[in-house]
C-alpha cells in the first residue's frame, strides 16, 4: 500500500506499508524531509509497525511523538503529516 501527503510548505511525505492480521507491517517512510540522527527513520518505521490498521490518524501521530527520543529531530515533516500519509495509504487501498 502506498500513501503520499504534501505538507503545507511543499515537503512530500511517502509511506509504503502492508497489512497483516489487521496490523501494519513492512512500513517504509520516505520523502523530501530530513531526520537527525539517521536512526530516527528506523524509530519511526518501528513505531508504526504493529499498529492496528484501523487506528485513527491521531493515534498514529501520538504513537510517533511518543516514540521519538530526545535529540531525534524532524525537519520538514511532523508526526501528524506522517499519520496523514499512513491513513491515505490505508484508505486508498481498502482492506478485506
Amino acid at each position: 500500500m502506498h500513501g503520499e501527503y504534501k505538507m503545507p510548505g511543499g515537503k512530500l511525505v511517502v509511506i509504503d506499508l502492508e497489512v497483516s492480521d489487521g496490523c501494519l507491517v513492512n512500513v517504509q517512510l520516505s520523502g523530501d524531509f530530513f531526520l537527525e540522527p539517521d536512526s530516527a527513520l528506523h524509530t519511526i518505521n518501528a513505531a508504526l509497525t504493529g499498529q492496528p490498521a484501523d487506528a485513527e490518524e491521531t493515534v498514529f501521530a501520538i504513537t510517533l511523538r511518543d516514540a521519538l527520543r530526545s535529540g531525534e529531530m524532524m525537519y520538514g515533516v511532523s508526526p501528524e503529516a506522517i499519520a496523514v500519509a499512513v491513513c491515505r495509504a490505508l484508505h486508498a487501498n481498502p482492506r478485506t
